[in-house]
């Protein structure tokens, strides 16, 4: 899978949805009642083939300006996938046509009758609006399931609860494969054992080393299956439950886990599935990475515990010696998966999204911090358990520092006094200049001030300019960092 986690996508809405809404007065007059059929669109065509426009998914509206033929018209339509046609009354047609009613009911496509009070733009922004809708209550049940598996990730049994709480909010079955094909945990009412095999011959595709024929593929895979008949769900007798029918079944490989795979069999497949199960894979990729022995694993939940409001001095006995890193990052979408996308760029599934928009991260200080495209990030020094409180302060200055000066990343700056000879050594790149040292000096003494360091040195304002870029390229220092020109004045004045 990839190892970013993206916002699911705007889910269609049910036709009836949309045919429930009294005040578009909408009514099916032709073609087949299906509980499954979805809108992902709304398009309007007078055209008398609008086959070349169509994408599929679409409640095509129009109101027969060009209508000639109307069995040729419908059979364009349903080649082309549309959902259903909705067809206006006036200022054409009075009635919707009895032979367009006909070739409807012969190709099996929905027909709309939309009332001339009704008009097209009120049936699209109808549909964008529960569309809107189902996309939020998305969203939030994605959210929660983030929030779940983040739960299950602090406990003592992470690996099994991670599972748990997957199969839960998909309300299915989730596998954890061994790359043999061996199941090593499960969670949720085991499947059919067609859909078990199924499962597991996904395995084989998307990892090479799991199940006996292994082959290079995909990082995911997904599949869809019928469910049994009702006499093969299960073996008789009361004590026997019926398999739950199946007919989504995915695979994911886990990152870094040698074959690992997981697997997932659930009756339906939502437009956030994927997400969630990418949460899972990031998780579970973790907990089950070939360095995570026990002490790891205990160290990985301390660390998901103190994000989720526990003490540093609860935490501090199973996080060991250290050092950690504490990131602050801001900026990236307002989606709230984004936080687990920048989790995973940065190698930890122990990701805090705060309220006003910064996302916290906290990693093995041993592991590089690098600048992420759309982030500003803000890092702190290395600390121990007991520190963390520090180092989050740090990330916190560091990430407003970083805003402030519009640049990518800002490390925390150990401020401790330096002494003569790192004095000496800070301004070595700057000894063969002396007017670039008198222009720094000056313009340190004088808090930064272009027009009072030009007065100063009597020269113009631009090769002040100039002159500082001059010197921050030099010393490979940020000179508009307080700490940064604290310790070159002190530097200057005793280097």
């Amino acid at each position: 899978m990839p190892e970013t986690a993206a916002a699911p996508p705007t889910p269609p809405i049910p036709l009836a949805a949309l045919l429930a809404r009294e005040d578009l007065g909408l009514r099916q007059i032709a073609g087949p009642v299906q509980a499954g059929a979805a809108v992902h669109m709304v398009h309007t065509s007078e055209m008398a083939d609008p086959y070349p426009y169509l994408l599929g998914g679409e409640l095509l509206l129009s109101a027969g300006v060009l209508l000639k033929d109307p069995d040729r018209y419908v059979s364009r339509i349903v080649e082309a996938g549309a959902t259903a046609l909705g067809f206006g009354l006036a200022p054409v047609y009075d009635a919707v046509p009895a032979d367009l009613i006909e070739a409807c009911d012969r190709h099996g496509l929905p027909l709309l009758e939309v009332p001339p009070q009704t008009t097209f733009t009120a049936v699209a922004r109808a549909v964008w609006r529960l569309m809107a809708e189902a996309r939020h209550r998305e969203l939030r049940r994605v959210t929660q399931a983030q929030q779940g598996l983040a739960a299950a990730a602090a406990r003592p049994d992470p690996v099994p609860a991670v599972l748990h709480q997957l199969a839960v909010r998909l309300e299915g079955w989730a596998v954890l494969l061994a790359p043999d094909g061996t199941e090593l945990s499960s969670s949720g009412r085991a499947p059919s054992p067609e859909a078990r095999a199924g499962v597991i011959r996904l395995g084989q595709v998307v990892s090479p080393g799991t199940g006996p024929s292994p082959r290079p593929t995909p990082a995911s895979a997904t599949d869809t299956v019928s469910p049994p008949p009702a006499s093969e769900s299960g073996a008789a007798g009361p004590a026997a439950p019926a398999a739950p029918a199946v007919s989504h079944l995915s695979a994911y490989a886990l990152g870094g886990s040698r074959g690992l795979v997981l697997g997932l069999a659930a009756p339906a497949r939502e437009a956030g599935d994927h997400t969630v199960a990418g949460v899972a894979v990031v998780l579970l990729s973790l907990l089950t990475a070939p360095h995570q022995g026990a002490d790891a694993a205990g160290c990985s939940a301390a660390l998901v515990r103190m994000l989720l409001g526990a003490s540093p001095a609860e935490t501090a006995p199973l996080l060991g010696p250290g050092p950690w890193t504490v990131v602050h990052g801001q900026g990236s979408d307002d989606s709230p998966f984004a936080a687990t996308a920048l989790g995973a760029a940065l190698g930890s599934a122990l990701v805090d999204p705060d309220a006003d928009g910064c996302v916290r991260v906290l990693l093995p200080a041993s592991r590089e911090v690098g600048a992420q495209a759309g982030w500003t990030l803000g890092v702190s020094a290395p600390a121990r358990p007991e520190e963390l409180a520090a180092a989050d302060a740090q990330a916190a200055r560091a990430v407003r520092r970083a805003t402030a000066t519009r640049k990518a990343l800002v490390r925390h700056r150990d401020t401790a006094p330096i002494s003569l000879d790192e004095a000496r050594h800070r301004l070595a790149p700057l000894t063969d200049s002396p007017a670039l040292v008198e222009t720094l000096r000056t313009w340190l003494s004088l808090h930064g001030s272009w027009d009072r360091t030009a007065a100063a040195m009597e020269i113009h304002r631009n090769t002040v300019r100039q002159r500082i870029a001059r010197c921050q390229t030099l010393l490979d220092e940020d000179l508009d960092d307080a700490d940064v020109r604290m310790e070159l004045w002190f530097a200057l004045r005793h280097g």
